[in-house]
């Protein structure tokens, strides 16, 4: 620093002797002075201060006391500082002599050792050895850049400034600290206690060489995986140290021969592995050394095995992963959290948090739609919603028909209480229709979604079935918001957070008790769950099931009025499980820990509905039962609507929507107040090619085993019990009219002759006509 002061003085002074100008000379020296402020900070000595690390391990116990675990970083990089004198000497000599065996007796380069390189490259005509200095490799560590020309020359400088601010000692610590010891594991403190379970203070001589054989290759001299490759390098080790009167021949021998025992490679941890690491981020950077968390450990190591033993269940099906949460719903408290089925096993992701990661929801998202309709109003309780197959225009894309989960089966008219507990789809991107995507996305965000980052547009009608990604942290926050009716609060992790102070009602008080109501009702998801699946406890409970598009992920979401369970059954990697849905994957695992968590004492049961009134309503109306209703059930009301109800009695008459699906039912599906004609319709227009034979299907739907008689401009057809019937087109106007005992529908249509045979455009043929439906 001194010679550089000088070198500037000079400089200086030249540019003021010869420098014609004043303005000149004082532009020179401007200059100067910002080039020497701005080239400061490369200039300064680095001191031991600047690259100190706050590192320190954190320790975390359960609830009740009992340890979890230690964390040497926050980071997954298991990195812990220690100073010097808490270092064995026998690492101390070893890392010495192994990497800089003339450390304390040069500075920040070692001159020998650099022309002892080029000459043994010289004679070998490659790269024999390094000269590299430990001074030289801590430079490399603070500031990782590839090995080239320039960043050598940037290395030594920043060589040079280390030595230049810091005592041997000092720099001896720094490096030991930052020592790449295989993996994530960084340091000879976090090394001796991953691999040997010990401080690095009570390492011996055969463990303190192993280890600092390790930095030449971390990647390839993993004790766990690459012993072999290890004791060769330690054999080097131990030799050096001999070369250097570290100790003798003898010493070496026996500590190479010495038999080690490594620590199980989950030592350090005894649950909850994700918990901790995601919770240490979460940590404020002064915090304790202890944290007392949440956790209940019998709990989490309960569950743990249960999601080890559904995934091996579910193995043949392509089942790898899973993850579960466990919340208690009157504190807000995480009780148990599992993020993989095993955190240490990598060929299977381990490492990978499931509770954080980011998947599509499936239909686990329903819930606080039919909320959010029922609190404005867009729908009540008693609407019948059409579960009929529909189609959607998307600009620039395909038409969109939502399916339900099987594929098939559409139910026609349902409540809104079957629309939900079955997880029906249709009727779902009806509602939203009704309540609008950007409304239904800022409800989310309310409820905690905050990786809903996309607008309304790019999730579109999609959004209620999963089209967003979400994680299951985020799904368990809403769902014990449902559960607490309606009111939102902060999760907490460790007894050092604010305990509920920070609750606010999201959604209405009266509305979630109805959903919750719905989601517990284990005869309105009979159609598709049945009545005792493993949905159905022996207690009260409300449950959510989902399944992402091409069986990725499977979700079950439910609660009691103690606990909120989560769980999540996929593959990290993305792999589509064979035909496993989320009553068959995420459930069972829900059960199991349900049942678990109220094994001594059941969940008291939900609160009564407040405000609303429950009558009986026929379940294709959804208003006063009529004598004809083939199904009457018991349903709830808003006060305003009861006027109504008592007045008016609903039409079993189902709208033209349905005509599609009436066509398909079976003969017993519908009584006769659904007989009509579904095709042709009311003013639809056919044409016919000139000495062309095209026959029509005339469709008939609400059939039952009561003969029909069908009718064409009076003349009659045909007798019989069958719901459709084949027709050969004919030009003209034609009235059709069919006949069951006293029930009479009827429709008029138009078939004409064309010359033109090519298809006209927004048409489409029937056999050989074509088709203009009627508008």
């Amino acid at each position: 620093m001194r010679i550089l002061r000088l070198w500037l003085i000079k400089i200086t002074q030249k540019i003021w002797r010869k420098g014609r100008s004043p303005r000149l000379r004082l532009l020179l020296v401007l200059v100067l002075i910002c080039l020497t402020v701005r080239s400061l900070p490369y200039l300064a000595p680095i001191r031991a201060v600047d690259i100190a690390q706050d590192r320190e391990a954190i320790e975390f116990s359960d609830r009740n006391g009992l340890p979890l675990g230690t964390i040497l970083t926050r980071d997954q990089e298991h990195t812990a500082a220690v100073p010097l004198d808490r270092v064995s000497s026998h690492f101390v000599r070893a890392i010495i002599a192994a990497e800089d065996s003339r450390f304390y007796q040069h500075g920040a380069t070692d001159v020998r050792a650099i022309a002892r390189s080029l000459l043994e490259a010289a004679q070998a005509k490659q790269l024999v050895s390094g000269a590299s200095t430990i001074t030289m490799q801590l430079a490399r560590m603070l500031d990782p850049v590839p090995r080239t020309l320039p960043n050598k020359v940037r290395e030594l400088w920043l060589s040079w400034r280390i030595f230049a601010g810091m005592n041997r000692d000092e720099i001896l610590e720094s490096y030991i600290n930052r020592l790449p010891m295989s993996g994530n594991i960084y340091g000879v403190e976090a090394a001796s206690r991953t691999y040997f379970g010990i401080s690095a203070a009570d390492l011996n001589l055969a463990q303190a060489s192993l280890l600092a054989a390790i930095p030449n290759d971390p990647n390839n001299l993993n004790p766990y995986y690459r012993w072999q490759s290890l004791k060769k390098r330690q054999t080097y080790v131990l030799d050096r140290m001999v070369k250097d009167k570290y100790i003798t021949r003898s010493q070496a021998n026996r500590a190479l021969a010495e038999e080690i025992l490594l620590a199980p490679k989950e030592q350090g941890i005894i649950a909850a592995p994700h918990f901790l690491f995601w919770l240490s981020n979460q940590l404020p950077k002064q915090h304790p050394s202890h944290i007392r968390t949440t956790i209940d450990r019998s709990l989490q190591q309960f569950v743990e095995a249960q999601v080890q033993q559904v995934v091996n269940s579910l193995s043949p099906h392509n089942v790898h992963n899973a993850a579960a949460l466990v919340i208690n719903n009157h504190t807000g408290e995480v009780l148990a959290y599992i993020g993989s089925p095993d955190y240490f096993n990598q060929a299977e992701i381990g490492r990978n948090d499931g509770v954080q990661a980011l998947r599509q929801p499936g239909s686990t998202l329903k819930p606080f739609l039919y909320e959010l309709a029922l609190e404005k109003r867009a729908i009540r309780p008693n609407t019948i919603l059409a579960d009929v197959p529909t189609y959607y225009a998307i600009p620039g894309a395909k038409l969109y028909s939502p399916t339900n989960y099987n594929e098939q089966t559409f139910l026609g008219p349902v409540r809104v209480r079957v629309a939900l507990a079955n997880s029906l789809n249709i009727p779902a991107v009806r509602v939203l229709e009704k309540v609008g995507v950007p409304t239904f996305l800022n409800r989310l965000h309310e409820l905690g979604f905050e990786h809903l980052t996309q607008s309304p547009e790019y999730y579109g009608l999609g959004l209620v079935l999963g089209s967003g990604e979400v994680s299951l942290f985020e799904l368990a926050r809403a769902y014990v918001t449902l559960a607490r009716q309606g009111q939102f609060t902060p999760i907490v992790t460790t007894f050092n957070d604010a305990q509920l102070q920070n609750t606010q009602p999201v959604i209405n008080e009266k509305t979630a008790a109805l959903i919750t109501n719905m989601l517990s009702d284990a005869h309105a998801r009979a159609q598709e769950f049945g009545v005792d699946s493993v949905l159905a406890l022996p207690f009260t409970t409300a449950v959510k099931t989902g399944t992402s598009s091409n069986f990725r992920d499977t979700w079950t979401v439910g609660f009691t009025t103690d606990y909120t369970v989560a769980t999540w059954v996929g593959n990290f990697n993305g792999d589509r499980m064979k035909k496993v849905s989320g009553v068959m994957g995420a459930a069972p695992l829900w059960n199991h820990i349900m049942l678990h968590l109220h094994e001594h004492q059941e969940p008291a049961p939900f609160p009564t509905l407040k405000g609303l009134v429950q009558r009986p309503i026929c379940a294709i109306s959804g208003w006063k039962p009529t004598p004809d209703c083939p199904s009457v059930v018991r349903e709830y009301f808003y006060p305003e609507d009861i006027s109504k109800y008592e007045t008016e009695s609903g039409s079993l008459k189902l709208s033209e929507e349905y005509n599609g699906w009436l066509a398909k039912q079976s003969k017993s599906s519908f009584t006769n107040s659904n007989f009509k004609i579904v095709f042709p319709q009311n003013d639809d227009y056919f044409v016919i090619n000139q000495n062309e034979k095209s026959r029509l299907e005339f469709k008939l739907a609400g059939v039952n085993t009561t003969p029909v008689e069908w009718w064409l401009n009076g003349k009659k057809l045909t007798t019989q019990s069958s719901n459709s019937l084949f027709w050969q087109l004919q030009p003209g106007e034609w009235n059709l009219q069919v006949k069951s005992g006293k029930i009479v529908d009827s429709v008029r249509f138009q078939v004409q002759i064309t010359e033109n045979k090519s298809q006209r455009r927004g048409f489409s043929f029937v056999s050989n006509s074509v088709y203009l439906p009627a508008k």
